[in-house]
Order: C-alpha cells, then structure tokens, then sequence
C-alpha cells in the first residue's frame, strides 16, 4: 500500500522560509514519472506548484520561481520543497503526488495526471 506523508508545514511571516518533506512508503519514487507538490486553499482548485521528472527535469509555477526549489531524494525516498521568500497568498494546505500517468511524464502539472497523494501539510504565511 502506498503511503506519502508531508510534514514541515507551519506559521511564518512574510519573506521567511519553510521547507516541506514528503516521505513515501510502499512505492520507489525512481519508479514514477513525476513527483510532485501541489497547493489548495479552501474553495479553490488544487494547482500544481513544482514538479520533478524521473530524468530530473523540473518543472515550477510561474508563481514560485525563483523562489521555491524541488528536489528528490530516490534512494531515501524523500521529496523536498524549499520555499524563500515567502507571501501571504503562498498560504494554503501543501500536497505531495505522485503521478500514475501511463503516457510518460505528463505534459503539465495538473491534479489528473497524478493518483497517490499524501494528507497534506499546512502552510500559513502572515503579512
């Protein structure tokens, strides 16, 4: 049974740092075409925020670039997100997936794509 399960959500204020770790059980994260961290507030749509390929490509909203850094740990099964620079409408509850695409690695970072999800972790950033 697969397993992922976030942590490292929390409180800060605007322009500090977080970093978010995904541990993963039940599944080879070297085996998935893509892992990845998406974000969702309350009543708004789940969106993809980074995501990283099996060939190590990596992938961010335009929104956090520059700002947040997505890494993969294969042999340890961790997946990582480093966000700086924090602001306010970075706040919502952070997902970590892994994507069960049959295609291949899917064309863009969208919830559809991506079938085992961890049960989030909170991040709230204060002005």
């Amino acid at each position: 049974q697969v397993h992922l399960v976030e942590s490292g959500g929390g409180s800060v204020q605007a322009g500090g740092s977080l970093r978010l770790s995904c541990a993963g059980s039940g599944l080879a994260y070297a085996r998935y075409s893509m892992m990845a961290w998406f974000r969702q507030d309350p009543g708004k749509q789940r969106e993809g925020v980074a995501g990283v390929d099996r060939s190590g490509r990596i992938r961010y909203a335009g929104s956090v670039k520059g700002r947040f850094t997505i890494s993969k740990d294969n042999a340890e099964n961790t997946l990582l997100l480093q966000m700086n620079s924090l602001r306010p409408e970075d706040t919502a509850m952070y997902y970590c997936a892994a994507s069960v695409y049959t295609g291949g690695v899917p064309p863009k970072l969208a919830p559809e794509y991506f079938g085992y999800w961890g049960q989030g972790t909170q991040v709230t950033v204060s002005s």
